[in-house]
């Protein structure tokens, strides 16, 4: 009996997993998820462990929702892996953490599944400033990945939101200095294929963004597509570390309840219109006929 009782809770979170996954498959999912993984060394010293535990636990869930993202067709993740104010950290678990990330983008290269997946990967943000080492790797995996469309992994290292605009602008100003381009030119889709990674691979809009760890704050992270798309938001308390394939799935379901939101409310303001139209045509029909008698 007490066996029972004990798998009981596991039982119960496998089924609600399936109902949510049924849930959110039966409608729309977003074309591109950014997540703010805030909480690994929050979590690290909540166990008494050092941040580096944190760091390596953050990375395995890291796995497990790239796996989540492809199986329910979303096209574009992008993870705040590094933001231009970490480098403010100590220099050992700087140190550690770049090279935690090597050896993770080492690992994309080797895996079947990112080549199953037909995995994409980019890493955006001011890449200069890394080791070299980690800019090796980061060469590698995105020529390894470069012919890959079906599934496109960001990961933001070295990243400050305002810088990104900043260079883009400094780009587009040279390019109008040059002669290349006239200043009337210059519109929104012109902006974001200068933003990282520029060209043809710029990000497309970010449709849910994700935070971990209780606070409710985008933190410099990709205000340009997020920002001006009035994305969706879903903010949790769980640490990376702790964020299970439930409080993915109940992101996606803010997103899809913040869509039928959206439409609803086109679709009332729709009806206003063609009542407001209506009501218009009936008058002039009144008043040509005043106007005729």
């Amino acid at each position: 009996m007490s066996n029972i009782l004990k798998n009981i809770p596991g039982i119960v979170y496998k089924g609600y997993e399936r109902l949510l996954t049924q849930e959110v498959k039966s409608e729309k999912v977003p074309r591109h998820v950014a997540i703010i993984m805030d909480g690994n060394r929050r979590y690290a010293r909540k166990l008494g462990q050092i941040t580096s535990y944190g760091h390596a636990r953050g990375a395995d869930v890291t796995e497990n929702v790239m796996e989540w993202a492809c199986s329910l067709g979303i096209e574009y993740l992008t993870i705040y892996a590094f933001s231009t104010e970490n480098f403010n950290r100590n220099n050992d678990e700087k140190d550690k953490l770049f090279d935690l990330i090597r050896v993770k983008f080492d690992e994309i290269v080797v895996d079947e599944r990112t080549h199953e997946r037909k995995m994409r990967v980019h890493a955006i943000g001011d890449i200069d400033k890394l080791p070299e080492p980690l800019k090796e790797s980061i060469k590698n995996v995105e020529l390894v990945t470069s012919e890959y469309d079906s599934f496109v992994l960001n990961v933001a290292i070295a990243y400050g939101g305002r810088q990104e605009i900043i260079q883009a602008v400094k780009e587009i100003a040279s390019k109008v200095e040059a002669g290349d381009i006239e200043p009337d030119d210059i519109n929104e889709d012109m902006i974001s294929s200068h933003l990282y990674p520029s060209g043809n691979s710029a990000l497309p809009d970010v449709d849910l963004i994700i935070r971990t760890g209780g606070d409710e704050r985008v933190s410099n992270f990709l205000p340009w597509q997020a920002n001006g798309n009035e994305c969706a938001a879903y903010f949790c308390a769980p640490f990376w570390p702790e964020f299970r394939k439930i409080d993915f799935l109940r992101s996606i379901r803010v997103y899809q309840a913040r869509m039928r939101e959206k439409n609803q409310h086109t679709t009332i303001r729709a009806a206003h219109f063609l009542k407001a139209l209506g009501k218009a045509e009936i008058q002039e029909v009144r008043k040509a006929k005043i106007e005729k008698i």
